[in-house]
């Protein structure tokens, strides 16, 4: 199963660091926070990812094709008769990343319906946004997902702030979803979603559209959004405040995500 990322908006409200590079390579220590989401994705197996690229894509690009150089130790002969060494090599060597380029302004409607054609036909997928963490147990909400038969799970989850909230039934079916309320509810979406391939149907190739209102819309109304209660930690890195906060985490020894 293929994971999807979305890596392309321009993150406005953590303009401190997202002037220079794209939010999903704002650190946390020494790798950025795309590198976090990939490596809790592969403790669970998945190690097949689809990057959605937009803003100051190459960056990303650039990131992952000079990735030996950026993790290892190298030592290089500058002769005529050039050679790399690669010391220390890393863990990752089994991982498959495809860079797709979905627009520089575009909605994340548009951005995974560019990257249908990396689907294989009628095969579920994985699908997050590039700057959240957690650790939600991504084998039980495909088991979730399985159960449900529906064609989109997401993962609900209690709120840092200011996301779209979410009312659920006691069959976890989800019968509303608003788009960053500006009220305090229970569950709000986490993304960390599982998708069938039938939700490319719900998709449109027009770069203003968004995920989250009229496609989301759309799979409610047809009853086919089901939630994944996750009760344990999640945290967003959407300002600079919560990117000191992760930092911290993660410096301190105490980040809740790093299981690998």
């Amino acid at each position: 199963m293929k994971v999807v990322i979305l890596c392309g908006g321009q993150g406005t409200r953590l303009r401190e660091e997202t002037e220079f590079r794209p939010k999903p390579m704002v650190p946390i220590g020494p790798r950025p926070i795309v590198w976090h989401i990939m490596k809790y994705y592969s403790h669970f197996g998945f190690t097949d990812f689809v990057l959605c690229l937009g803003y100051k894509g190459d960056m990303i690009r650039e990131y992952f094709r000079n990735y030996l150089f950026n993790t290892c130790d190298v030592t290089l002969s500058l002769g005529n008769a050039s050679e790399v060494e690669l010391h220390d090599r890393h863990s990752e060597d089994h991982w498959r990343v495809t860079l797709a380029n979905t627009g520089e302004v575009a909605m994340t409607a548009c951005r995974i319906k560019r990257i249908q054609r990396y689907i294989p036909k009628n095969e579920s997928f994985l699908l997050t946004y590039g700057d959240g963490l957690s650790t939600i147990d991504i084998n039980d909400s495909i088991a979730s997902h399985h159960q449900s038969r529906k064609i989109c799970t997401l993962s609900a989850v209690h709120p840092a702030g200011r996301f779209g909230a979410l009312n659920i039934e006691e069959n976890n079916q989800i019968i509303r979803f608003s788009e960053k309320p500006q009220y305090d509810v229970a569950y709000v979406n986490g993304g960390y979603m599982v998708c069938d391939y039938r939700m490319f149907n719900y998709l449109t190739d027009d770069p203003n559209v968004m995920l989250e209102r009229a496609p989301m819309d759309a799979v409610v109304r047809d009853g086919e959004l089901n939630a994944f209660r996750h009760e344990g930690f999640w945290q967003p890195m959407d300002t600079y405040q919560e990117f000191q906060y992760l930092n911290e985490l993660w410096n301190s020894g105490a980040a809740p995500w790093k299981v690998w």
